[in-house]
Formats: structure tokens, sequence, C-alpha cells
């Protein structure tokens, strides 16, 4: 399962809203729901993130087990 909790917790400590993706255009309104809600995104996307708060893959996604 798909977890993007690090993701805010990357922004908390950033001192980054999501308001501000969206004003610098890093997403659109769609892309932020789906990450809200723990749904799959593009690997473009995942890199326009980390290019933006200049930070890895795992600072923003982890990976679960279904189990």
């Amino acid at each position: 399962m798909v977890d993007y909790s690090p993701l805010w917790d990357t922004m908390q400590k950033r001192k980054i809203t999501q308001y501000t993706l969206l004003k610098d255009k890093v997403l659109d309104n769609h892309t932020l729901n789906r990450l809200k809600k723990d749904q799959n995104i593009t690997l473009v996307t995942l890199e326009r993130i980390c290019k933006y708060l200049s930070c890895t893959p795992n600072d923003v996604v982890s990976f679960t087990d279904d189990a």
C-alpha cells in the first residue's frame, strides 16, 4: 500500500503548505487529492515534488504490505 505521510512530515518540517504547492504549480488540485487519499501518482509527479522540496522519494512516499 502506498503511504504519503512522509510527504506531509517533510512539508511540515520545511514549513511548506499544500496551498504553496498549488500556488507554485508543483501540483494541481486533482493530484493533491490523490495524495491525500494515498492513491497512485506518476513518477513524473514524484520527481517534481522531490525537486521542489529538495528531497528523495523516501521523504515523500513509503510502501507497506496489504496483509
